[in-house]
C-alpha cells in the first residue's frame, strides 16, 4: 500500500523567483493594515473598554444559553458569558462570569446595570447565587492595553536576541520582519472586520509569535547546514534548496494545525472563536512569510559563506531553478 504524499519528495521550485510578486502583495496589505488601524480602529472587547463583571455559582454546569437569553433581553450591549470551574481540576464548571461593557452614567450606571442583570438571572434560575461583582474602569482597560503591548514588543525583541544568538545577525533581521508582518496582518484583519479585540486575541498572537518563529528556524537551520554543503553555489539558489527540502514538513504542520483550529472554530462555541479565528489566519499568513518574506530578507543581507568551514569542503554543484 502506497504511502499517501502531498508533496513529492523532491520539489524544484523557484520561491525566490516569486520574491518580488510576494514582497508587493505582503507590503499592501501590511500598509492597508496601518491605514484601516488608524481609520477603522479596532473593536476592543469588555477586557480593554472597561466594563463590570458578574460571578454566579450554579451548583450544576451553568446554562450559558438560558444565561445570554436572560441577560440579553435587558439590552447592555455587548455582553460576555463565560463557565468556570471551582478548581483548575474539576472535571465540570459550576461557575459562570457575565461581563458587560462599559454602561453611560459612570459608576452609578455600571452600578445599575450590574444589579438588573442579577435580577434578571435571578429571576429566570432562582438556585444560582452571586459569588461576587466588580466594575473595571477605563484606568484598568487603559493598563491592560498598554501591558498587551509590551507582552508583544517583549516577546518580538526575544526572538530577535534568540535568532541572534543561534544563528547570526542576518537570521535575526529576516525572522523579526517576518513576525513584524505576521502581527501587522493579524491586526489589520482585525481592524477590517471589526471583530472584537481582547486579551485572548493578545493571547493569539503570542502563539503566532512562537508559530512563525519555529516554522522559520526550521528554515533557517536548513540554510545553515546548506550554506557548509554548497559553499561555491549561489546564495539564492541555496535558499531555494533549503526551502524546497523543509516543504514537505512545512505545509504537513500547517496543515495538521488547521484541522485542529478549523474543528474548534466550527465546534468550539463563541467563546474562543476570536481566538481561532486569529490562530487559523496567524498559521496561513506565518507559513507565508517564513518562505517569502524571512529567506527575501536573509537574501539581501547576505551570510558569512565562511560558516562552518571546520566541518570540512562538501560544495557541490547545486540543483538548478527556474
Amino acid at each position: 500500500m502506497k504511502r499517501l504524499k502531498l508533496v513529492p519528495d523532491e520539489t524544484k521550485i523557484d520561491f525566490l523567483g516569486m520574491r518580488k510578486w510576494a514582497l508587493i502583495c505582503s507590503a499592501a496589505l501590511a500598509l492597508l493594515s496601518v491605514v484601516e488601524l488608524f481609520t477603522l480602529g479596532l473593536n476592543f472587547g469588555i477586557d480593554f473598554r472597561g466594563g463590570s463583571l458578574v460571578q454566579f455559582s450554579a451548583g450544576e454546569r451553568p446554562d450559558v444559553a438560558g444565561l445570554r437569553s436572560a441577560v440579553g433581553a435587558l439590552e447592555l450591549g455587548d455582553v460576555v458569558i463565560q463557565e468556570l470551574s471551582e478548581t483548575p481540576t474539576d472535571p465540570v464548571p459550576t461557575k459562570a462570569t457575565i461581563r458587560l461593557e462599559q454602561q453611560p452614567g459612570g459608576g452609578d450606571g455600571q452600578q445599575a446595570a450590574v444589579e438588573r442583570v442579577m435580577a434578571a438571572v435571578k429571576a429566570a434560575f432562582p438556585n444560582y447565587t452571586v459569588d461576587k461583582w466588580e466594575i473595571v474602569g477605563p484606568k484598568v482597560s487603559g493598563e491592560l492595553i498598554q501591558r498587551g503591548l509590551i507582552a508583544v514588543g517583549l516577546a518580538v525583541l526575544a526572538v530577535l536576541f534568540y535568532i541572534w544568538l543561534r544563528f547570526e545577525w542576518q537570521f535575526s533581521v529576516g525572522a523579526v520582519v517576518a513576525l513584524v508582518h505576521d502581527v501587522a496582518l493579524t491586526i489589520g484583519i482585525f481592524s477590517l472586520l471589526q471583530l472584537e479585540f481582547n486579551l485572548s486575541i493578545i493571547a493569539a498572537i503570542l502563539t503566532i509569535v512562537g508559530y512563525s518563529l519555529n516554522d522559520t528556524v526550521v528554515v533557517f537551520d536548513r540554510v545553515r547546514e546548506n550554506l557548509r554543503r554548497f559553499k561555491t553555489t549561489d546564495m539564492e539558489e541555496v535558499l531555494n534548496i533549503s526551502i524546497n527540502e523543509t516543504l514537505s514538513r512545512t505545509l504537513m504542520t500547517s496543515l495538521t494545525t488547521l484541522l485542529a483550529l478549523l474543528s474548534l472554530y466550527i465546534l468550539g462555541g463563541e467563546v474562543i472563536r476570536g481566538f481561532t479565528f486569529a490562530m487559523i489566519w496567524g498559521v496561513l499568513i506565518g507559513t507565508f512569510s517564513s518562505v517569502f518574506i524571512a529567506s527575501p530578507v536573509l537574501l539581501w543581507l547576505g551570510v558569512d559563506r565562511s560558516m562552518g568551514e571546520d566541518d570540512g569542503d562538501k560544495s557541490s554543484a547545486g540543483v538548478q531553478f527556474g
